[in-house]
């Protein structure tokens, strides 16, 4: 790692509309992590947006007074050559594809939601060829550099990392951060004096306590629940969790558990909405196009508060904070997927989980978990072997990996597996070329 003259940071994906995020966020850690040059790289069908929220960083670091060099890339090597931290943000196909992704399943009344069942999937198979390619680059031109992926279904991607590169990679989501900061105001104390027990896979994540100043405060946060009160992200309707379940849970879901808990109600929602208003990517789109046009406003020099309406609140803190705690070897409690590596016995070594974690300059140390009861595990061991089956379908182009990856899916129904795959694959072909012998073969038609 680089002297403390300064560091380098990659961010692949640097066009995107979260990047004034993680500017902020090295900004207001700049004493404590010296970023001396900040390297934003998109590709060609990217460049526009580059430019836009690449100008938008010069005048937010200009503005701040710091000595701070943004530098924007089409050349992903040059980014990366001696970087001390990569970052990824990307997404493979832009919001067309998340558009798809989403569409797709409804076609079928299934569940389409950009990070986890089809459209999951979908997303996986896109990216995983793109996440392996930056991972040689990093092995040939900073193999000592960590990576910070944030790019979704996060713990896909981290588990691609750290099964097939040698890499050091850890995974980032917001969502426990979300969870934490909500406990918070639930509390109403200060985010700093609480810590949370989380435990599962990303987006797929329970809080088995919350706890302030060494005492247990999970009931007072599940009783703010059960009273209806918000508790969700910005891309997940706020629908009513009921009483019920959550005492018999006894545990915080994340907001992404209403597909697994409430899976009816929640695609009743998506098929309305998407007579309506349009899935949330035809939603982002137009948050989107709006955000970019305030990007180029030339005396807007600070992140605008219309990003909270893209979603990702945190990330900064988050991503930045992680970075730091590598970087100064802080020691300090941060949520993030790692490898499993025996901390929840019932699933495999190998798999990425969602934990709290201990981070220092080796990287993150998972706390121990105690084992975990049936109503976790229930849900949480598909999900993971779906995952795994994902990783070996994006890697190798293993169709059968990816049918049986949809068949053991808790939200998607059996029958219409084959369907939902073979269209994701046809109108995703361009992106994947681990499946190409398919269509050439002639067992997927491209009509």
């Amino acid at each position: 790692m680089s002297n403390k003259k300064g560091l380098k940071i990659a961010v692949i994906g640097g066009g995107s509309s979260y990047t004034p995020e993680i500017i902020e966020g090295f900004i207001k850690r700049y004493n404590e992590l010296p970023v001396k040059n900040l390297y934003l790289v998109d590709i060609e069908e990217g460049k526009e947006k580059l430019n836009i929220v690449g100008n938008l960083a010069k005048r937010m670091v200009e503005n701040a007074g710091v000595d701070m060099n943004i530098h924007l890339t089409l050349d992903r090597k040059e980014a990366i050559k001696d970087a001390d931290f990569v970052t990824t943000q990307f997404r493979v196909g832009l919001l067309e594809a998340r558009i798809r992704d989403e569409k797709i399943p409804l076609r079928y009344n299934c569940i389409g939601q950009e990070t986890t069942g089809a459209g999951g999937l979908a997303k996986a198979l896109r990216t995983i060829p793109v996440i392996l390619d930056i991972c040689k680059d990093i092995e040939e031109l900073s193999p000592d550099a960590w990576l910070i992926n944030f790019t979704n279904p996060s713990g896909i991607i981290t588990e691609t990392v750290l099964k097939h590169s040698n890499v050091k990679c850890i995974g980032l989501c917001n969502v426990p951060i979300l969870m934490h900061m909500l406990s918070a105001d639930v509390l109403n104390v200060s985010k700093e004096d609480i810590r949370m027990d989380l435990v599962g896979l990303n987006h797929l994540v329970w809080g088995r306590d919350v706890i302030y100043k060494g005492e247990s405060k999970i009931k007072e946060v599940l009783k703010h629940l059960i009273a209806g009160k918000g508790y969700t992200a910005k891309n997940i309707p706020d629908l009513d969790w009921g009483k019920d379940l959550l005492e018999s849970l006894g545990m915080l879901p994340c907001p992404y558990h209403r597909y697994y808990y409430l899976t009816n109600t929640m695609l009743k929602e998506e098929m309305e909405a998407s007579k309506k208003e349009g899935t949330r990517g035809e939603v982002v789109k137009k948050v989107e196009k709006a955000l970019f046009e305030l990007y180029k406003n030339p005396d807007l020099k600070e992140k605008p508060k219309e990003l909270e309406n893209r979603g990702g609140q945190y990330y900064s803190d988050a991503a930045c904070e992680l970075i730091s705690a590598i970087y100064n070897d802080k020691g300090t409690i941060h949520y993030v997927n790692i490898q499993n590596n025996g901390t929840i016995s019932c699933i495999a070594n190998d798999s990425v989980i969602e934990r709290t974690c201990y981070v220092d300059k080796e990287g993150a140390h998972p706390l121990n978990v105690k084992p975990l009861p049936s109503k976790i595990k229930g849900i949480l061991q598909p999900v993971n072997e779906y995952e795994a089956l994902a990783v070996e379908a994006g890697v190798h182009g293993d169709y059968a990996a990816a049918l049986q990856s949809l068949l053991v899916h808790p939200l998607v129904e059996s029958s219409i597996c084959k369907k939902v795959l073979d269209d994701i694959i046809r109108e995703n072909i361009h992106y994947l070329p681990q499946f190409k012998k398919l269509i050439e073969n002639n067992k997927i038609s491209i009509k």
